[in-house]
Formats: C-alpha cells, sequence, structure tokens
C-alpha cells in the first residue's frame, strides 16, 4: 500500500506547559542524582526528602497524562518497543559498561533488574502496558491506589515491579487527568496554595527520619524492611501517596504556560535521562564528593548549578539531535530512510519535468526552422531601423 493511500496522522500540537514541566523534572532528577556523590549533611538531606518527596510523583503524574492515547494497535505497540524497550537495552548495557570498565564496579543481574536509572524505562514500559485498562476504568485511580498499598507485602525487584506497582496511582491519576480538570490548576487561588504546599513539605521533610526513612521515598522496599508491623508500613505508604499527590498538584499550578527555550528543551527530556547517568557517574568517579567545598551550604549549591548546567547542555538542541540516534536508533534510521525516499522522488520529478522542457524546446525549435529555410526574417517586426 501507497503512503498516500494509508496517511500517518500528523503528531499533535506540543502543549509548552507540559514541556516546561517536563524539562524542570529531569533537570530535578539530575540535580538530586547528583547530591548523592556529597557527603551527607542535615542540608542535603533534607533538601533531597524534599525534592523525592513529590518530583517522582509529578514525573510519573506527566507520564501517564502523556500516555493517555496509548493503545494496544501494532503501530503504538511497536512505538513502544522503539521508543521504550529498546532504548532499555541499549543504555542497560551501555551505563553497566561504563560502570564496570570506568567505576571498577561489579554489577550483577542484568536487564532482570535495572541498574540505576533504568528502572524508569522499565517501569514506563509496563505503564504503557496498563493504559488501556485503567484509562476508561470507573474507579480506576482507587483500584491502584489499593495495588499500590497491597504491593508492598510482596512486590519484588525482578524488573522494579515493586516501583511499577508502588507508583501505579499517580500514572492511573495522570490518565485521569483531562484538559478540563487540568484547567483549575490555572486559578489563583489554587496557585497561591501550591506555594503553601511545597513550603509544607520542606517544613514536614525536615524530620523525615521520625515518620519515615529516605527509603519510602523509591517506593521499592518490601514492608518488613521498613516498618514494624503491615499497618504502620501501609499508613506509612498512604501518608507517601498524599504528600506526593499534594506536592504534584503544587508544583503543576506553578509551572508556566508559555512557550520559549525551556519549553523547546523538555522535547529532549528523554535524551537528558538517559545520559545524564554518565555524567553524574563520571563526577563521582572522577572524586566530586571528595572537593573540599568551603561547606555543605557551598556544596549543595556549587553541585546543583552543575547538575543544571549538565541538563540544559544535555538538552540543547545540537547536542540533543545528535544523541537522539542512540536513544532512537530505529526513529533515527527511518527518518534518515524517509529523507532518502523523498530525495529520490524529488529527483525523479525534476527530470520529468526537465524531459517535459527539452522536448517542447525541440517542438519549438523544429516550428521555427521551415521559416529560417524560406530566408524569412523571425524577428522582421522588430527589426527598428533609423
Amino acid at each position: 500500500m501507497s503512503p498516500a493511500s494509508n496517511p500517518v496522522p500528523s503528531a499533535p500540537a506540543r502543549d509548552p506547559w507540559f514541556d516546561n514541566a517536563k524539562m524542570a523534572l529531569v533537570t530535578l532528577v539530575v540535580v538530586g542524582h547528583a547530591w548523592v556523590l556529597l557527603e551527607p549533611s542535615p542540608l542535603r538531606d533534607h533538601l533531597y526528602d524534599f525534592l523525592y518527596a513529590w518530583h517522582v510523583p509529578a514525573f510519573v503524574f506527566v507520564t501517564g497524562h502523556l500516555s493517555r492515547s496509548f493503545t494496544w494497535e501494532r503501530r503504538r505497540l511497536w512505538q513502544l518497543v522503539r521508543t521504550v524497550a529498546v532504548p532499555y537495552v541499549v543504555f542497560e548495557c551501555a551505563i553497566a559498561l561504563f560502570r564496570i570498565h570506568v567505576g571498577g564496579e561489579e554489577m550483577d543481574n542484568l536487564f532482570r533488574d535495572p541498574h540505576w536509572p533504568m528502572w524508569y524505562l522499565a517501569a514506563l514500559f509496563f505503564w504503557r502496558l496498563l493504559t488501556p485498562v485503567f484509562v476508561d476504568m470507573r474507579g480506576g485511580l482507587v483500584v491502584a491506589v489499593a495495588i499500590s498499598l497491597l504491593a508492598g507485602n510482596w512486590a519484588g525487584d525482578t524488573l522494579d515491579i515493586a516501583r511499577v506497582l508502588g507508583l501505579l496511582p499517580f500514572f492511573v491519576m495522570g490518565l485521569k487527568a483531562t484538559p478540563e480538570r487540568l484547567e483549575l490548576l490555572r486559578q489563583r487561588w489554587v496557585q497561591v496554595s501550591g506555594v503553601v504546599v511545597l513550603l509544607a513539605i520542606l517544613v514536614a521533610t525536615r524530620w523525615t527520619d521520625s515518620w519515615a526513612s529516605t527509603e519510602w521515598f523509591y517506593y521499592r522496599a518490601l514492608y518488613d524492611e521498613v516498618a514494624d508491623t503491615t499497618l504502620e508500613a501501609t499508613l506509612t505508604r498512604a501518608l507517601l501517596l498524599l504528600v506526593g499527590t499534594l506536592g504534584a498538584w503544587a508544583f503543576f499550578a506553578l509551572v508556566p504556560r508559555g512557550g520559549g527555550w525551556f519549553a523547546r528543551m523538555g522535547a529532549w527530556s528523554l535524551v537528558v535521562y538517559l545520559f545524564h547517568g554518565f555524567a553524574v557517574k563520571g563526577a563521582g568517579y572522577a572524586g566530586w564528593g571528595e572537593v573540599s567545598f568551603p561547606g555543605p551550604t557551598v556544596a549543595v549549591a556549587v553541585t546543583t548549578l552543575a547538575s543544571v548546567a549538565v541538563a540544559l547542555l544535555l538538552a540543547c538542541r545540537p547536542v540533543a539531535g545528535l544523541l537522539n540516534h542512540a536513544v532512537d536508533p530505529f526513529g533515527s534510521a527511518q527518518r534518515q530512510v524517509d529523507l532518502a525516499v523523498e530525495a529520490t522522488a524529488a529527483r525523479q520529478e525534476a527530470e520529468v519535468i526537465a524531459g517535459a522542457v527539452l522536448e517542447a524546446a525541440v517542438a519549438g525549435g523544429a516550428t521555427l526552422r521551415p521559416m529560417h529555410a524560406e530566408g524569412q526574417n523571425p524577428h522582421r517586426d522588430l527589426d527598428v531601423r533609423s
């Protein structure tokens, strides 16, 4: 079947609000991972817990909302394999090799237990497959919360299924977030409340260890590893779901909705996510955590600025466009094929036009030659004499 008989639907226009959110969130991912390189301190630990209390839930929420159109059609399933499964395999191998040969680390259970930060791609693969189940399910969010609360009793590390199920409510929440519901976040009182909510989370996480250890924010540990009783663990998970939800909503209420250079960078968020690990790990191997900063505040500030610079560099178009060949190798190959097909078609069309022009010129010359043969001047009407 020719392309003309099976047109590919044009891509929907990008929403700068979500591009701004994606770029901000992936930048915070780089920042959070870079903070781990620093020596523990009350300031670093506090900011880390504050960030992880809401920014991963917000990231999953965005992922859910942008997955609303996913179906089990062959085209969409191939797209899922091409843009999620293939990068997972490629970068799981690449980061493992980097950690082994550059950092001297030992890697076990490659692919089965996703290595930092590949867990998100493994989770995204399963979340997308679950989309048709939850997107129209009445009471789907309640079901997702129940699954999350129960998952801590038995979910394990294989393909990070614990995180897949633990963070599922935020993904389903994104699926259920229609444009009309999101429009409510534009109200002024909601934006003011968002500032209050984030400040409240900032204060609450000052004493995280008194109500939940940092491990809770990863949604990966079994309940018996982080709590004394199942009831205590279930209530703690429920509290974290509530805090994450409020923090994610507060973040989105404050995200700018206008376009610009930052929003355009949001289109390359996956490039930033997949490549920042090499920069962060490389800095760790180079001894970033051993640098003698004047104090914890300076260490956090410098590391944060460096992390933001790395994220912006990876997302700038010349760099991201080049790195995207590794992120989406099949897509890049298809684009090259499409360009070659277009170039071939244009050349053939040019040859047809050139042939038509040549035939017209030859036909015109044949008409003029008999006039010359009779000694007539074809331009006699233009022969002006003084």
